[in-house]
């Protein structure tokens, strides 16, 4: 075999042990705890989409421990979750405007304030601080839902939209919580 034959083959293995580190250490090989998630809905010329992480129950207290009542959550888990509508929407008395925004809460045990922030943040939480990115005076929208209390456990946070009763909703549920958020 020739020098340059064999340069080729060592470059090529190089390369692919390379691809094989860089895979593992972003997560390439091993399984998320909270995966990813698009949730999208599309009704005549409405078309809403929300990407989040969906953190698991996995035998834990969840709201009022792991998820603490009064403050702010990045509403799932790892990077920020998002919302983007291509149509402004009524949410309560408020209007949202077309766009892209992440997504916040406030978890209470009768009351969340759902918060949609027009800056996009890369990540949920600071790394340092493990406090939420959210700034305050990007907020558009801070909405207040009642809790619904479910009879049966949600084990992985879920969000989905619900237009069963020609009224359309966004829930939110986890454990054994539920918010729906109307959107007109």
């Amino acid at each position: 075999m020739n020098t340059f034959l064999k340069r080729v083959i060592f470059i090529l293995i190089l390369a692919a042990g390379f691809v094989f580190v860089y895979s593992y250490m972003n997560d390439g090989l091993q399984k998320r705890k909270s995966p990813k998630k698009t949730v999208a809905f599309k009704v005549d010329d409405l078309s809403l989409k929300v990407f989040y992480n969906r953190p698991s129950k996995r035998g834990r207290e969840v709201f009022g421990a792991l998820v603490p009542f009064g403050e702010v959550w990045r509403t799932g888990a790892n990077e920020a979750t998002t919302f983007e509508t291509n149509q402004a929407l009524k949410i309560g008395n408020d209007s949202l405007p077309k766009g892209k925004y992440t997504l916040w809460t406030i978890p209470n045990d009768t009351l969340w304030e759902v918060i949609f922030n027009s800056k996009q943040y890369p990540w949920g939480v600071d790394h340092q601080t493990l406090k939420p990115l959210r700034e305050a005076q990007f907020d558009i929208i801070n909405y207040k839902v009642p809790v619904e209390t479910l009879d049966t456990t949600v084990e992985q946070f879920t969000i989905a939209f619900d237009n069963s009763t020609d009224r359309l909703f966004m829930t939110l549920a986890w454990d054994d919580v539920r918010i729906k958020v109307p959107l007109r």
